[in-house]
């Protein structure tokens, strides 16, 4: 008699490839894979329901604790819906550097993303390389914000405050001597701007590294090539967007479609896949970096002759100039009822979405018009794609969920949101 060989098995969370939060039960037959079935909910925050208590301006920094690895992409789909409710726009200079850092965001998520995924397949060597790169942006994001992460940096009506006429120096220490700290600010005796000019001429260098060490390599591609195939069809079906979408052949993406900040105004192409696998969908996405160096190199170019204001002058919204707030008292009152109670938004809905690096990533508001939001929905691009899960690894062996997992970029702060 056939011995009966299916069980059920645990795949995380405390499985590296799982990244601490994701719990795939997974109904076995032998190594093939029979059905997946993603349990959600280890990490729930309810930002949701947090943002209802909380003042419009104040619940910019849940967005970034959404998706901690694309931080002002989610500050940028918040700050658009709040900005179509009160019917305004960001100032010219404001949406290039919106449009900008959004580009850094995607080149900061796909770093981290092509780290992991080598890391989890077995490529190790991936994640020095990228985590060297990411430093660098990583050094952007805290020259403009102050933070290395949670930025905070756009605001309804515009961004915090101008780029930063200066970078910020690496000092001797006991860990590094005179000689090493000169080499290290080399790149950093100019403004921000000519810092990351500097990093947008290197990186194709580096971006040209990742191919020779994967994308012709024999083992990775035996990891990759037809894993999680899905139809162009059925992609549509499941919600898929982003690169999960594009890696299946359908050109979607909301840069071309929707155009919002400045991406009417700048070139670039929409790399798409052909049949839909795990390959495709990293040749797509390292495409998309290649494609992020040549816009940021655009807002650059665009930035350094356009000065101008970076925040919108209705003080109702923003606050106003710190020094017209100690001479004039009509400035004080719009700071301090700014500073009490917060932005009182009209009474009204809004949905407003951007190209998020890992697909469309939405925000619905509701408006009664009060100082804080009645009701906040928010779309994330990760959850569409987690449900496709089971599809995607009923057939494979049970190594493959791993590849599986990687190739849809899964970050649990917006799915367990």
């Amino acid at each position: 008699m056939a011995e009966i060989r299916n069980h059920t098995l645990n795949f995380g969370p405390q499985h590296p490839a799982a990244h601490g939060v994701l719990r795939l039960v997974l109904e076995m037959d032998g190594e093939v894979v029979e059905r997946a079935d993603p349990h959600v909910g280890l990490l729930h925050r309810g930002t949701e329901k947090l943002v209802e208590t909380r003042t419009w301006a104040q619940s910019v920094p849940y967005m970034d604790r959404l998706d901690y690895v694309s931080m002002m992409c989610n500050e940028h789909a918040y700050c658009l819906a709040v900005e179509k409710l009160l019917g305004i726009e960001a100032p010219e200079r404001a949406r290039y550097i919106r449009t900008m850092l959004d580009e850094v965001t995607r080149i900061l998520n796909h770093l981290l993303w092509i780290g992991c995924h080598g890391l989890d397949v077995g490529a190790m060597t991936m994640t020095l390389y990228t985590f060297r790169e990411r430093e660098d942006l990583m050094d952007v994001y805290e020259a403009v914000s102050g933070a290395r992460m949670h930025a905070a940096y756009y605001r309804p009506g515009g961004v915090y405050r101008d780029l930063p006429d200066r970078m910020p120096q690496y000092e001797v220490s006991q860990w590094k001597n005179a000689r090493t700290v000169k080499a290290m600010n080399e790149n950093r005796q100019g403004s921000l701007l000519d810092f990351l000019e500097d990093f947008t001429d290197r990186f194709p260098k580096h971006h040209g590294e990742y191919h020779t060490l994967l994308t012709d390599n024999r083992i990775w591609k035996q990891r990759l090539v037809n894993i999680g195939v899905v139809s162009p069809e059925r992609a549509k079906q499941l919600g898929f967007t982003g690169a999960m979408l594009r890696g299946s052949g359908v050109e979607w993406d909301l840069r071309k479609k929707q155009p919002y900040a400045a991406y009417d105004k700048v070139e670039f192409d929409v790399p798409v896949g052909v049949t839909g696998d795990s390959y495709d969908r990293y040749l797509v996405r390292m495409e998309e970096m290649a494609q992020s160096n040549r816009i940021i190199r655009q807002c650059i170019n665009w930035l350094r002759v356009n000065p101008g204001p970076v925040m919108s002058d209705d003080h109702k919204v923003t606050p106003p100039p710190r020094a017209e707030v100690k001479s004039n008292m009509e400035s004080l009152i719009h700071h301090f009822k700014l500073c009490s109670e917060g932005i009182h938004v009209p009474e009204g809905e809004a949905y407003a979405a951007i190209e998020h690096p890992k697909g469309e990533f939405g925000i619905y508001a509701i408006s009664d018009g009060a100082n804080k939001p009645y009701r906040l929905k928010i779309r994330a691009p990760g959850f569409a794609h987690l449900a496709a899960m089971d599809e995607m690894a009923r057939g494979h062996m049970l190594a493959d969920v791993v590849t599986i997992i990687g190739s849809q970029d899964i970050v649990f702060g917006e799915i367990d949101r």
